[in-house]
């Protein structure tokens, strides 16, 4: 028989379990601030504002700073290395500020994804190299939760089964570092929206994908009540030729997180997956009032799909920044009404 020897205290499992709780309260879900450099550069290049340091500060400023009517519906905020030790404009580090809102703070860990070899395209995610030491900085600099993202896609041939059991093992071996440190983990296994497949086949790759995951973290001895889970919606592609109603989308989602996860993981985060803001609070809320049985908060950790709007309404000009932040508070608002429910069924 396996032995498991415990490298957490009750101590330590409290502490995890009380801030994956704390993320995903009642009507909260998280701010995905953590666009790279490059990412950002892409972003900005849409509204011709310059890729500098100080925008980059800025801009994420108007966001955090935006005013009392987002406290409801954020409860954490994942933020990118630089932006974890920048500062308001008043000299307060960003880190402090949020925690000051009662917002846990949050740190993208991986570096990127890279190459896996003997497979047709697919790939695995880099930076376990050194993420002992990475986590041990982070938490003493006060970030108490992290991100780790690992992509897969569907073709006719992929995901393949090596690809998905090197990126469930990745993550699984990124969750046990970052608790080992008091840091909660979100585990991130994306499987993209591209290609022309219809919403049955999603349904099936994302069961596979979540059951491996799990598999590994147990394998792994993975605290689950101290994680939460990053998945994407079930959806067609976005190439797809048929089109699926968001009720369809909601029962397709809920069946596969049912079927795969864990009730003692505390909440499931969904990312938007490049769908629009409309559409992604809308198949939230159509989660949110599925009549199946759901022991798992269902939220959001959303960067586009609370950014959007806010990003094309601030254009890189300082008079706008109020402007900015109505958007950004708008689209909080949408996203913390995704929680509303007139089934009766529990939304714990």
């Amino acid at each position: 028989m396996p032995h498991a020897y415990p490298f957490l205290t009750p101590e330590q499992k409290k502490e995890l379990s009380d801030i994956a709780q704390k993320i995903v309260a009642t009507g909260k879900g998280i701010l995905a601030a953590d666009e790279s450099t490059g990412s950002v550069a892409k972003r900005f290049q849409s509204i011709n504002a310059e890729n500098t340091e100080e925008n980059r500060r800025l801009y994420r400023q108007l966001l955090f700073t935006a005013d009392d009517r987002i406290n409801p519906c954020i409860g954490g905020v994942i933020l990118f290395h630089e932006t974890m030790y920048q500062k308001t404009d008043d000299g307060k580090l960003f880190t402090q500020y949020l925690k000051e809102r009662n917002m846990v703070v949050g740190i993208k860990v991986d570096k990127g994804v890279v190459p896996l070899a003997g497979t047709n395209g697919e790939t695995t995610t880099q930076g376990l190299d050194g993420l002992y030491e990475r986590c041990a900085q982070y938490k003493k600099d006060g970030a108490d939760f992290a991100k780790w993202r690992c992509v897969l896609k569907i073709t006719p041939t992929t995901p393949s089964r090596l690809a998905i059991i090197e990126n469930a093992n990745v993550l699984a071996r990124y969750a046990s570092i970052c608790q080992m440190h008091g840091i909660v983990p979100i585990v991130e296994p994306e499987i993209l929206p591209d290609g022309d497949h219809d919403l049955k086949r999603c349904q099936y790759v994302t069961e596979k994908v979540l059951a491996a995951v799990y598999k590994a973290l147990s394998d792994h001895h993975v605290y689950l009540e101290g994680t939460l889970l990053k998945p994407n919606m079930v959806t067609p592609g976005h190439s797809s030729s048929h089109k699926y109603n968001n009720q369809e989308i909601a029962m397709a989602t809920v069946t596969a997180l049912r079927r795969t996860v864990p009730p003692a993981v505390p909440g499931i985060t969904f990312l938007s997956g490049g769908q629009s803001e409309e559409e992604a609070s809308v198949n939230l809320n159509a989660m949110n009032q599925c009549p199946l049985h759901r022991p798992w908060a269902l939220t959001f950790s959303y960067g586009r799909a609370l950014q959007a709007s806010a990003l094309k309404a601030w254009g890189g000009k300082k008079e706008n920044g109020k402007a900015c932040q109505e958007e950004f508070i708008k689209r909080a608002l949408v996203c913390d009404s995704s929680f509303a429910t007139d089934t009766g069924a529990p939304t714990i």
